[in-house]
This record gives C-alpha cells, sequence and structure tokens, in this order.
C-alpha cells in the first residue's frame, strides 16, 4: 500500500508539470474540438469524451493545460480503482496493492492515460462496471446492495459504450456472466436470477440509445469511417503479418517486457480457472469476450494501433490479485523496476527537451513522437498574424479567413487553438470537418489560410484552383537545438474577390522564418524572397 501511495504521489507530480508544459497531441485536439459541436457520435468515437471536453472547457474547447490538469487526476486515481476493484473480486489489501502498483507502473496506463481520449473514460467506467457486477452477484439475492450494484454495473458498462464503441463488448460479457452464472448451482446464480442484472443491462442500453439512433439517421457513419472508409487492404497477407508483430512488440513496450510475460501466464491461470466460482466466471469472460473480437480486428485492419485489446487486458490484474497468480515476488520485484524505467524515460523523453539530442543528427523529425506536443501556440500565432493579413476595416483581425489544413491531424491542431475561427480540413477521405467546414463553403471564401507542416507535402494550391496565392510564412521549432518541426502558412485570395493593393510594398515579398528554442536560445528571422507575394513578419515566441 505505501509502494502504490509513493508510486501515485510522485507519478502526479510529474503530471501536474507535464501539464504545464505539453500541449494536445493531435488526436486530442481533435477531442477537444469536439467540445464546441455536440454531437451524440462523431466519425471515430461516441460523444461522451467531446461533452467531457466541453465541461472541462465550460462550453469552448478546453486548453491544453486545464485538461491535462483533469486528467492527471484520473490517471493517477485509476490505479486505486483496480485496487477496489480486486478488493471487490475478494483479494486481500496487500495483493490488491500489488494489483494497483502494476497499472499504475505501465506506460499503457501511467503515459498513455495523460492524454484526453476515450480510453481516460472508458478505463474506470470498465472497472467500475466489473466491481458493481461482482458486488451485486456477492450480495445477498434482493438486497439493496446487491440490485443497486448490479444496476449500477448496467449504468457503468452503457456508458462505457457511450465512451469508445469497444464498451459494447463488456455490455456482451456481463450479459454472458449473468446468463452462465444464472444457470449454475453456485449461490449467485440467485442474484443473477432477479431482474437487477437484466434492469441494468436494460438502463445501459437507454445510455447507448442516442448514440444508436443517431447513428441509425445518418446511415451508420462512423461503423463506415471505422470499418470501410479507413481499411483499405485489411485482411492481405502482408497486413497481417505486420500486425502479428506490432501486437507483440507493441505489448512489450505498453506493458513493459517483464509485465508482459506476466499478463500471459496470469491469463493462462484465468482460463484453466474459470469454473472455480461465480467472479472467477465473470473475470474469464470480461476477458475472453472483448479479447477475441478486438485481437481479430488488430490482426485484421491496416491501421490497427496495440493498444485496441488493452480493455480486456484489465481483468488480468484482479485475477491475479485474487489468486496471487502470475510471478514471484522478485520477479513482480523486477517487473515493477523495468516499468518504472520506462514510464519514466518516456515522461524524460518528452519533457526534456535536450533529450532530442539523443537522435542522430540526420534523423528525420517526424520520427521523434514528442514533436507532437510541442510547437503548437508559436506556429497559432503566426497564423494569427498571417490571418490579420487580410484584414479590412470591418474585419480588423482578419477572423473571416477560413484556415485549413492537409488532414485532420493540422485541422484539429487548428480548431482547438483558434476557438471562433472557422476551419476546414483537406483530408483525403471524409472527416469531422465536412460537416463543420464543408470543402464546397471553404474552396469559395475570399481568404483561405493554408497551414501544413514537414509532414505533408504541397502548398495546398491544388485544393483552390479558384485562389492566388497572396503571402506565405514559415515556422520553425526548435527543440534541444535540433529542428523538431516545421510549419508552412500559405495565405489565398479568391481571384476576382479584390486582392489586396500591394503596390506600395516591396517588389520581392519576403517569407519569414521564425526559430522558438525551447531551451532559450534568442529567436530569429532569416528572409527568404518569394517572387509576386507578400510575406509577412512575425515575431516568434518561445514555446
Amino acid at each position: 500500500m505505501n509502494a502504490l501511495l509513493a508510486v501515485s504521489v510522485v507519478l502526479f507530480a510529474v503530471r501536474v508539470y507535464a501539464a504545464t508544459t505539453v500541449g494536445f497531441g493531435d488526436s486530442e485536439a481533435l477531442y477537444a474540438s469536439w467540445a464546441v459541436h455536440p454531437q451524440p457520435a462523431y466519425l471515430d468515437h461516441p460523444g461522451l469524451v467531446g461533452v467531457v471536453a466541453r465541461a472541462i472547457g465550460e462550453g469552448a474547447s478546453p486548453t491544453p493545460m486545464r485538461a491535462h490538469a483533469v486528467t492527471a487526476i484520473v490517471a493517477t486515481l485509476l490505479p486505486w480503482l483496480v485496487y477496489a476493484s480486486a478488493r471487490a473480486f475478494g483479494a486481500t489489501k496487500e495483493r490488491a496493492a500489488y494489483a494497483g502498483l502494476a497499472v499504475a507502473l505501465v506506460p499503457e496506463t501511467a503515459v498513455g492515460l495523460f492524454a484526453m481520449t476515450p480510453d481516460l473514460l472508458l478505463a474506470p467506467l470498465w472497472l467500475g462496471g466489473l466491481a458493481l457486477a461482482a458486488i451485486g452477484l456477492e450480495a445477498p439475492a434482493g438486497s439493496t446492495r446487491s440490485s443497486v450494484a448490479l444496476l449500477a454495473a448496467g449504468l457503468f458498462a452503457g456508458t462505457a459504450c457511450a465512451a469508445k464503441v469497444s464498451g459494447v463488448l463488456l455490455v456482451f460479457a456481463l450479459v454472458a456472466a449473468y446468463a452462465s452464472i444464472a444457470l449454475s448451482k453456485e449461490p449467485e446464480g440467485k442474484a443473477a436470477r432477479t431482474v437487477w442484472p437484466w434492469a441494468g443491462i436494460a438502463a445501459g442500453l437507454i445510455v447507448m440509445l442516442p448514440v444508436i439512433l443517431y447513428e441509425k439517421k445518418l446511415g451508420w457513419p462512423m461503423l463506415v469511417h471505422r470499418l470501410v472508409d479507413t481499411q483499405h487492404g485489411a485482411g492481405a497477407a502482408t497486413v497481417l503479418l505486420r500486425n502479428i508483430g506490432a501486437i507483440t512488440l507493441g505489448q512489450l513496450a505498453y506493458l513493459s517486457p517483464v509485465f508482459a510475460v506476466i499478463a500471459v501466464v496470469v491469463a493462462r491461470d484465468l482460463i484453466r480457472e474459470r469454473g472455480r466460482d461465480a467472479r472467477g466466471r465473470l473475470l474469464f469472460l470480461a476477458f475472453t469476450v472483448p479479447l477475441v473480437p478486438l485481437l481479430a480486428l488488430c490482426l485484421w485492419s491496416p491501421v490497427a494501433e496495440p493498444h485496441w485489446i488493452a480493455p480486456a487486458l484489465l481483468a488480468l490484474p484482479i485475477h491475479a490479485a485474487r489468486r496471487g497468480a502470475g510471478a514471484s515476488r522478485r520477479m513482480y520485484t523486477a517487473a515493477a523496476a523495468v516499468a518504472a524505467a520506462l514510464t519514466l524515460g518516456a515522461h524524460a523523453w518528452v519533457l526534456t527537451p535536450q533529450s532530442a539530442r539523443l537522435l542522430p543528427e540526420t534523423s528525420d523529425p517526424k520520427l521523434d513522437i514528442a514533436s507532437e506536443l510541442h510547437g503548437w501556440p508559436t506556429a497559432l500565432e503566426a497564423v494569427r498574424e498571417q490571418m490579420a493579413g487580410a484584414a479590412t476595416p470591418f474585419d480588423p483581425e482578419g477572423r473571416e479567413v477560413v484556415v485549413v489544413g492537409p488532414h485532420w491531424t493540422v485541422c484539429a491542431q487548428l480548431h482547438a487553438g483558434l476557438p471562433g475561427v472557422r476551419v476546414g480540413c483537406a483530408t483525403t477521405i471524409k472527416d469531422d470537418f465536412d460537416a463543420w467546414v464543408p470543402r464546397e463553403q471553404w474552396r469559395r471564401a475570399d481568404h483561405v489560410l493554408y497551414v501544413t507542416d514537414n509532414r505533408f507535402e504541397g502548398d495546398g494550391g491544388e485544393q483552390l484552383p479558384a485562389h492566388v496565392k497572396s503571402a506565405q510564412s514559415r515556422v520553425r521549432i526548435m527543440r534541444g537545438g535540433r529542428t523538431a518541426r516545421v510549419f508552412h502558412l500559405y495565405l489565398y485570395d479568391r481571384r476576382g474577390s479584390g486582392l489586396r493593393d500591394t503596390s506600395d510594398r516591396d517588389a520581392e515579398g519576403r517569407q519569414a522564418l521564425h526559430e522558438a528554442n525551447e531551451n532559450g536560445d534568442r529567436a530569429h528571422e532569416v528572409e527568404h524572397p518569394m517572387p509576386g507575394a507578400d510575406g509577412l513578419k512575425h515575431h516568434a515566441v518561445r514555446e
């Protein structure tokens, strides 16, 4: 217990510091954008994370610092929920604390749950649903404790579906567990044969109903997007072979190598002991019912990610705590040490700018995933200044300019960071921005600011054949003395819309190059001629 408390305090302190330092990841920025577009569901996920983002931002997109202050608290409390869940399943305090400590240390939760994502909501809802189901089945059938717990378990499961589609697998697992236990001769079968487990499932379905009706009305866009539009090449042999390796290596990285081995041992014991008692059966079904379809999807999909199977794995630390299975004390200590090293190393890499120097000088900056979390404040200031270049007496800040990105990752950052500004997107397939600012709308705008970075090719001209480029600028973000990323901004004016008068300006425009160095080095500006275009000069700011 003391070890879990100490780790929680240390990681919370690190997360609070991180909240003051890093920005949104690209996916987080998309979810922050959902805050200003309330919908029951979006193309990627149901809408609960958007509701939470809206609450954090008090009706607007939250700032990264504000969002991460909340995620820091939730991520720190999750291992304690694992502890409570293990206790609900009958584990001793000591073993339950070990289970919580494991979840506190593995990178998948210690690092991954700092982000404002659907997984941050899914994990506590999933654990809460399992714990409440165990409490309800163990309590005397028909008692207030049993009835309330079983009803709440279904509500938690239904709310998990509103967080992420994979939450529906928890509903299926509970249904399978209740049916199996009700048909058994175990004492818990009496509680499973009451109305309350099924009333809980019905309550969960009511929570899911707005998402289902919304999707049905629009022709199931989320399912089409997730299972069709983004799955080109799915099921190919090359995809299968690649995904086998990715899932294996992913678990070694996300869980840490020793805990990954322990997870396999615990899973085998859970399968072997599945019929020992009702709570063991509940854990077995909460593991296998989600694992089979999620693992199949991870093998089939060309865009699969190793963390997709994470919900199924939440049953394993609880079972390990119940049975004392999986590892000796020495092996557990080694696993905890390795996981702690990986977790602290990941935080140090992101939070220490000098870590960028550990990469070879010839390496592609795009390979450093920490770059995603830095640089956008500087880029957004440059965007605002470039927008002001299209200002009029009626629009002194140029807010009528439509800002467009080449991909949803860029568009999301722009939308989250530019409240009140119209943001369109040129992603090659349909995305959420097509509903908010349709392509045909921003392609007719008088002024369009196309913003891209070094991950993407082109200047957006092919998207705007009716426009002429009138200005451009460049923002270079430095990290540890190395180029972390380069943003390019291109301002387009619609032909015949009344271009800005540039006769009193230099014949050759300028291209501003900003360098924002996180180490505190003096930022400087380099001018490059761009014939026929009016360059805007910005003062770079330190991120």
